[in-house]
C-alpha cells in the first residue's frame, strides 16, 4: 500500500535539480509528489516519472500561494495521511546574476527573492509539519547555497568572495538560520532538518559555465532525505561534507 511507503513532496520538481531529486528518490522506492507552479507542469512531471517506473503524483504548488499550500496539505492528508520527506527545492535567483552592486539592489528584487527562497519555505513547512510529525522519521531538506555562507563571504580568500549578490545570498543565509532554529525546535523528535548545497550545477540558474551535472547536483538532497537515525541534524551539507555557516 502507498501508505506503507515513504512519501516525499518535492517543490519545484518540474525541472533541473528538483526533477532529478524526485527521480533519484523515486528510484529508491519512495512515492513522489511533484509540486510545480502550474497543474499542467506538475502532471507532465508526474507522467515523466511514471514512465520511468516511479510511483508519482503531480500537484499544483506555487509555494508563494497560501491557497496552493493549503491545498497541498489537504491533498497529502487525504491521500496518504502523512509526509515522510519534504524537499524545499523551489527557489529563484537574482535578475542580475550572481554579481551585482550591493547598494543598488532594488527593494522589489529583494522582496521577490525572499518571498520564494525564505518566506514561502517557512509557510509551507509550517503547513506540513503536522503531517511530517505523523511519519516515523521525517526529513526536511532546505535547498540552500554555498553563497549563503557568511563565513566564506567574509573571507576575501574564499572561492566565493567575488560572487556578491546580496538579495539571493542573504535569502539563503536566512534559510540556513531557519534550518538551525527548526532543527533545535524538533531536536527531541525523530525529524531531522538540514540545509543542502547542491553545488554549482548546469541548470537555468547555474548556466552552462557550471562544472557539475544535474544528477550530481541532486545527490546531496537525496542523501539528506534518506538519512538514518544517526545522521546529521541542523547542519549545512554538500556531498556528505559539512560547510561553514
Amino acid at each position: 500500500m502507498a501508505q506503507q511507503k515513504k512519501i516525499a513532496l518535492v517543490t519545484g520538481a518540474n525541472r533541473g535539480i528538483g526533477f532529478e531529486t524526485a527521480k533519484q528518490l523515486g528510484e529508491t522506492g519512495v512515492t513522489i509528489v511533484a509540486g510545480a507552479r502550474s497543474a499542467q507542469a506538475a502532471e507532465e512531471t508526474a507522467a515523466k516519472l511514471k514512465a520511468q517506473g516511479i510511483d508519482a503524483y503531480g500537484i499544483q504548488l506555487d509555494t508563494t500561494s497560501a491557497a496552493d499550500r493549503a491545498a497541498a496539505a489537504k491533498y497529502l492528508e487525504e491521500k496518504f495521511g502523512k509526509l515522510d520527506i519534504l524537499i524545499n527545492n523551489a527557489g529563484v535567483g537574482a535578475a542580475t546574476g550572481f554579481t551585482n552592486v550591493t547598494s543598488q539592489v532594488e527593494d522589489e528584487e529583494i522582496r521577490r527573492i525572499y518571498e520564494t527562497n525564505f518566506f514561502a519555505v517557512i509557510s509551507l513547512t509550517r503547513e506540513l509539519l503536522p503531517l511530517l510529525k505523523k511519519s516515523d522519521a521525517a526529513r526536511i531538506v532546505n535547498l540552500s547555497s554555498i553563497l549563503g555562507s557568511l563565513t566564506l563571504h567574509a573571507d576575501p580568500t574564499s572561492p566565493i568572495a567575488s560572487f556578491k549578490s546580496v538579495a539571493y545570498d542573504s535569502s539563503k543565509s536566512a534559510l540556513n538560520a531557519y534550518t538551525i532554529h527548526l532543527a533545535h525546535e524538533l531536536k527531541d523528535t525523530p525529524i531531522k532538518v538540514n540545509s543542502a548545497h547542491p553545488g554549482w550545477v548546469k541548470t537555468e540558474m547555474g548556466t552552462d559555465a557550471a562544472p557539475m551535472e544535474i544528477p550530481d547536483g541532486a545527490r546531496t538532497s537525496v542523501a539528506l532525505a534518506l538519512l538514518g537515525s544517526d545522521g546529521p541534524n541542523g547542519r549545512f551539507i554538500h556531498m556528505g561534507q559539512e560547510l561553514p555557516w
